[in-house]
């Protein structure tokens, strides 16, 4: 990912001895503080915007479509082609139905348009350029603004809000991170402005799962933040060694991979605590959070246009329809995504809570996002697909890539190549997922023509013919 200088890319790249001795000041300051004017002020407009009436949130919609739309128009050469051939201006769009003029866009729009789509009235500096693998296994890169960190936060925050989350109570985190061991062999890292302590996902040993567990008991009042797949490993675990679980976490956060039902259960019931889940894409195109009252998806009006399409193109309306998810974006306008089809399907609910009353469009049963897969690690551990994810170019010149596997601790990585790959680009994915890796896992590259997806069109991210009891099959029933 080539990022921009902005406060958090810099936070970021800030050295860990660095950041523990700014630490020791910067943790009597509250982190709303610290994270800055505009974050408050996206706090709290997200947290009154949550209960607005049905007629104000699309009344916000129409204003945000207007705005996001006339930009790509004006500034973006691709969409003014789009528009021209629709024979639409956004001048024309008075109603939410309007945008039904326009045609949807998916990934392969996106890579063939990349250029072409970015909008001309801005600068290197006010842009990352990042890449997600989706759910269709083809790597997609694209553009973001580099200021959108406290937009997004503040929803991420207020949604986490609705199971007690307060901003800097301290979160222990197992999504990907790299962490490197102290002299201790120890792999945890802290945050003193997030009050973060990040533990390293790729380490996943009963030795490893014993200390994160010891130390999170002493880092006071917490609440977990994990990819589904973590948390089920940890708390596997926990079933099996008979330990007992920190009795200071108070709440367990996932995201980024399907959350199933049987593995929600036995999260919740032994740690005591709700498992709350969230929805989203790096497209940023919709965000939905789970209920207070309920595991239900509650969709963000204000975060995007949310449509929900069947297979006709037709809007889902009608409780227990499925539907793909499509949105339009307003964080995004570096590059807009109008219309993007996310490949993700969803059951439409209906548009208001009895439980909380919140006038929100509600889904359930989220499909076709990035599922839960594991490679095993040298010492059985297991290593969760999605902190493999790589955010950055490491694939930049990958059209498809699957990992196979049938000894712990080795693996194949199945690539089919695009255009331009080189042995600099072998060279490169063999660094940065050994970085990763950290040795728990060795790969070779193969090159081949294709790579077949599921029966149900999915990318198979790790075909594991390791046989284990503990690996849920990958159709399972569930949701994000």
């Amino acid at each position: 990912m080539k990022k921009a200088l902005s406060k958090k890319n810099l936070w970021d790249k800030t050295p860990l001895w660095l950041k523990s001795t700014l630490g020791r000041g910067l943790g009597l300051i509250p982190p709303a503080w610290l994270l800055g004017k505009s974050f408050r002020a996206n706090c709290e407009f997200v947290r009154d915007a949550q209960w607005w009436a049905v007629e104000r949130a699309q009344a916000y919609q129409i204003n945000k479509l207007r705005e996001i739309l006339k930009l790509a128009y004006e500034n973006t050469e691709y969409y003014r082609r789009m528009f021209d051939s629709a024979g639409f201006h956004p001048g024309d769009l008075q109603t939410l139905d309007d945008i039904n003029q326009l045609p949807t866009i998916d990934k392969n729009v996106v890579i063939e348009n990349l250029s072409d789509m970015c909008a001309k009235n801005v600068t290197a500096a006010d842009v990352d350029y990042v890449s997600t693998g989706g759910t269709s296994g083809t790597p997609l890169h694209f553009y973001l603004n580099a200021n959108r960190s406290s937009g997004e936060y503040a929803y991420l925050t207020t949604s986490w809000e609705r199971i007690g989350y307060e901003l800097g109570v301290s979160m222990a985190v197992l999504r990907g991170r790299t962490v490197q061991p102290d002299r201790n062999g120890f792999r945890r890292e802290y945050d003193p402005i997030l009050r973060h302590h990040y533990y390293s996902s790729f380490h996943m040993s009963d030795e490893n799962m014993a200390r994160y567990l010891e130390h999170i008991a002493t880092i006071g009042p917490c609440f977990l933040h994990v990819y589904p797949s973590t948390i089920a490993a940890l708390t596997r675990f926990v079933l099996r060694s008979r330990i007992n679980v920190p009795r200071n976490v108070q709440g367990i956060i996932a995201e980024s991979e399907i959350v199933y039902p049987e593995q929600r259960q036995m999260v919740a019931e032994v740690f005591g605590c709700r498992y709350f889940s969230c929805y989203g894409q790096s497209e940023k195109v919709a965000l939905a959070a789970g209920c207070e009252k309920s595991n239900d998806y509650h969709v963000w009006p204000t975060y995007g246009l949310f449509e929900l399409l069947d297979d006709n193109d037709n809007p889902v309306n009608t409780p227990g329809q499925r539907g793909e998810i499509v949105g339009t974006g307003f964080i995004n306008t570096v590059m807009p995504f109008i219309r993007y089809r996310t490949g993700d399907w969803a059951t439409y609910v209906g548009d208001r809570c009895q439980a909380c009353a919140r006038e929100h469009t509600i889904i359930r049963d989220i499909r076709g996002h990035r599922t839960q897969e594991i490679l095993i690690a040298a010492d059985g551990s297991a290593i969760p697909w999605a902190a493999l994810n790589m955010h950055d170019d490491t694939f930049i010149h990958v059209r498809q890539f699957q990992f196979m596997q049938e000894t712990p601790g080795q693996a194949i990585l199945r690539i089919v190549p695009a255009d331009g790959f080189t042995q600099e680009d072998a060279g490169r994915i063999h660094r940065n997922l050994g970085r990763k890796l950290d040795g728990q896992l060795t790969f070779t590259i193969e090159r081949v023509d294709a790579i077949p997806l599921s029966a149900r069109g999915k990318a198979i991210y790790v075909d594991q013919r390791i046989q284990q009891e503990s690996r849920v099959p990958l159709d399972s029933a569930g949701d994000i």
